[in-house]
């Protein structure tokens, strides 16, 4: 689809149907060129990104169903799946270079460092593990945390690691210790299901409530609401490269846009304010909190009356 802030300007551009089963993830290439796909029918599908052409096609890429793709440069990209199989692949070569199942469960969530070099992999069973992908090798897996590991995210210019957890806690990892959280911070939120920086400190993170929530990392404060599904669960959270547009997915089968422009210019000091208990998440747009019952109502300037 390509989405547009006037009105009637949304449209579809194509659509495939080459999956036996649910698709489970969709990644862009670094080019922006391709379309990486992977399912639960256990197939990888690389699609043009203009036309939805199928270029290439693994069958039975992995044992188990397909949970999520990284792409890491031009050629090489990572997957995941149900069982905790880890595979990287290589297009130039049309095969797998590095295949290992060190984790118990589900492959949630992936990323990787600024040279490609280091994969990072989140996973059900509350451990994130670490791969050596120019050498082809695991390196180490963290100790198991509460709760599964939903999501992993780089922060501070790689220094840290942070990984949301469907205990809604967010773990701090550091860059050479990946052995033992250095950090932990509790979120009032049921659960964390996804997680995507902003800035070097700020991350917004997806929860079952249907919140989307503002976090600083270091210090650790939950800066407020940007923006929600009313009680759905949010799925999925994608930045745009300026970083000013975050789009968010819900169980309403709505896609809703929210301006974060506001949030790289935010200061948080060390000095935590006495704040009440229990109170209210604070609204960072007046827009934050609408009653998301038209599409368009989170992409309007004007001005609009606020519910009492």
């Amino acid at each position: 689809y390509s989405y547009s802030c006037t009105e009637g300007e949304n449209r579809q551009l194509w659509s495939s149907g080459h999956h036996l089963k649910s698709c489970r993830d969709v990644a862009f290439s670094q080019d922006g060129q391709k379309l990486f796909t992977v399912s639960k029918d256990k197939s990888i599908h690389i699609l043009t990104a203009e036309e939805g052409r199928l270029e290439t096609r693994f069958p039975k890429a992995h044992e188990s169903a397909l949970n999520c793709v990284l792409p890491i440069d031009n050629h090489i990209f990572a997957t995941g799946d149900d069982g905790g199989t880890v595979k990287v692949w290589d297009l130039r070569r049309g095969s797998a270079i590095l295949e290992a199942r060190q984790q118990e469960e589900y492959i949630s969530a992936m990323t990787v460092d600024g040279n490609g070099k280091i994969l990072l992999t989140a996973s059900g069973d509350g451990t994130l593990g670490v791969f050596n992908v120019k050498r082809r090798r695991f390196e180490l897996l963290s100790e198991p945390q509460n709760g599964d590991l939903t999501s992993v995210v780089l922060m501070k210019r790689g220094r840290k690691v942070a990984c949301g957890s469907s205990e809604g806690t967010i773990y701090l990892f550091n860059w050479d210790g990946f052995g033992a959280a250095s950090d932990r911070f509790a979120l009032r939120a049921e659960t964390i299901d996804c997680m995507v920086p902003i800035t070097d400190s700020i991350v917004c993170v997806g929860s079952l409530d249907g919140v989307i929530r503002a976090v600083n990392v270091l210090p650790n404060r939950v800066l407020g609401c940007v923006g929600q599904h009313l009680g759905e669960p949010i799925e999925q959270l994608a930045v745009a490269a300026d970083g000013k547009l975050l789009a968010s997915s819900g169980h309403d089968q709505k896609v809703k846009f929210w301006d974060v422009s506001a949030l790289g210019s935010m200061v948080v000091d060390d000095y935590r304010r006495k704040k009440k208990k229990g109170g209210p998440l604070r609204a960072l747009s007046s827009k934050a909190l609408g009653s998301g019952e038209d599409f368009f109502a989170d992409l309007r300037d004007e001005a609009e009356p606020e519910a009492a």
